[in-house]
């Protein structure tokens, strides 16, 4: 089986700076793309950022400049450096990851237990 766990989140003021993290564990073969979504109260839950296997990142328009994706492929973990956080930032902040389970020819999308940012003014 496979996990995905985030940490990192919590309460900063507005301006303020933020480093989440995801490590995937479990029978991992490989994992191709990782991500991250975040759900405000009442709203959908929205991309935010994305990298893939190779390094290549793509963010949301209202993150762009501000948000950073990495990711370190011997430790199966993902990253999102959060500056210059705003209000409109706050919600549950979720892991994704498109991952090949051993003794698989196929990948399959996984999700973390989401992780809460508060962005006060």
């Amino acid at each position: 089986q496979v996990q995905l766990v985030e940490s990192g989140g919590g309460l900063v003021q507005a301006g303020g700076s933020l480093r989440l993290s995801c490590a995937a564990s479990g029978s991992i073969s490989s994992i191709n793309f990782m991500g991250w979504y975040r759900q405000a109260p009442g709203k959908q839950r929205e991309w935010v950022a994305g990298i893939t296997s190779g390094g290549s990142t793509n963010y949301a328009d209202s993150v762009k400049g501000r948000f950073t994706i990495s990711r370190d492929n011997a430790k199966n973990t993902v990253y999102l450096q959060m500056n210059s956080l705003k209000p409109e930032d706050t919600g549950v902040y979720y892991c994704n990851a498109r991952i090949i389970v051993r003794g698989l020819l196929y990948d399959d999308n996984y999700w973390g237990q989401g992780t809460q940012v508060t962005v006060s003014s």
